[in-house]
């Protein structure tokens, strides 16, 4: 039996500590600067991006939580610990946007027969205040938002908010040029079209991998080309390829190796296929080892 365990964080763990609590603190101090401007204005377009916004909040603290979560020692009753968190806090965030588009399409459907008189030009110096802060949010994630699935979602919620932000203020400018205040929830519209792009591959991503799937940029056929190309290994299967976390990869397989090979040397090609499977993206490597007979007909 071979075992190897690392544990896969993103590389500057106290940085990206510190992009979750600023993004957070800027974020949460403009969603109540929006909010009450377009209760004061009344635009559906600000309250509603500021409504989105609330759900970035909401977000950017769950996975927050999940980071500092991962990060727990296993314990008797956790073998893995609570690496599995960062996973379904993915999934909560994709379903907490998705409501978030229902209410918006909501409200900006039954505007549409009767739309609300309001000042253009308040709504486009608010969103262009959006736009600073937005982009400045998903900067703090740009470093790291290809190691873990919660800090990509942030990077892509965050950016496509500055994209939001901007078509807000050419709305606002629209009202201001032409006084058609049906701009207002066609913006709103726009805005919940966006979201839904944005939150699609992360709530698939993230059900997949709730559901032990193999992970995306791994293949499982890869996995046994790479082991079959290492002399003395005849055969790898009862394959598990799953997601600990939204960073770390584990896998269990049994290997079928040439029963003249003695212990060391069994040992070493072990240590071979350990390492070529890291390069996969996968840390955590369990591997059993057979020099008999394979069972027939022993799905991967």
């Amino acid at each position: 039996m071979s075992h190897d365990h690392s544990h896969g964080l993103p590389s500057g763990s106290a940085n990206l500590n510190r992009a979750f609590i600023w993004g957070i603190v800027m974020n949460l101090g403009f969603v109540v600067i929006e909010f009450v401007i377009g209760i004061i204005t009344d635009s559906l377009a600000l309250i509603s991006d500021a409504g989105h916004n609330l759900s970035d909040v909401a977000s950017l603290v769950l996975s927050l939580l999940a980071f500092r979560l991962a990060r727990i020692r296993p314990n008797s009753r956790y073998t893995y610990g609570y690496r599995k968190s960062t996973i379904l806090i993915s999934l909560l965030n994709a379903l907490i946007l998705l409501v978030a588009v229902g209410a918006i399409g909501y409200e900006a459907i039954r505007r549409f027969s009767l739309p609300a008189p309001v000042p253009g030009g308040t709504m486009a110096i608010v969103a262009a205040v959006g736009i600073g802060v937005n982009a400045a949010s998903a900067f703090l994630f740009f470093r790291d938002k290809e190691s873990d699935l919660n800090v990509k979602g942030a990077y892509l919620h965050l950016l496509a908010d500055a994209l939001v932000s901007l078509g807000t203020v050419i709305a606002g400018l629209l009202i201001i040029g032409t006084g058609w205040y049906w701009i207002d929830p066609v913006v709103s519209l726009l805005i919940m079209v966006v979201i839904i792009a944005g939150t699609w591959n992360l709530l698939r991503d993230s059900l997949r991998l709730s559901l032990d799937a193999v992970p995306p940029g791994i293949d499982i056929n890869r996995v046994r080309e790479l082991a079959l190309q290492i002399p003395g290994i005849k055969d790898i299967y009862h394959i598990h390829i799953w997601a600990m976390s939204t960073t770390e990869t584990a896998l269990t397989a049994q290997v079928l190796v040439n029963e003249q090979l003695k212990r060391e040397e069994v040992s070493r090609l072990k240590k071979t296929l350990r390492h070529e499977l890291e390069h996969l993206g996968i840390n955590h490597i369990t591997l059993e080892t057979d020099s008999g007979e394979k069972e027939e007909n022993i799905p991967l």
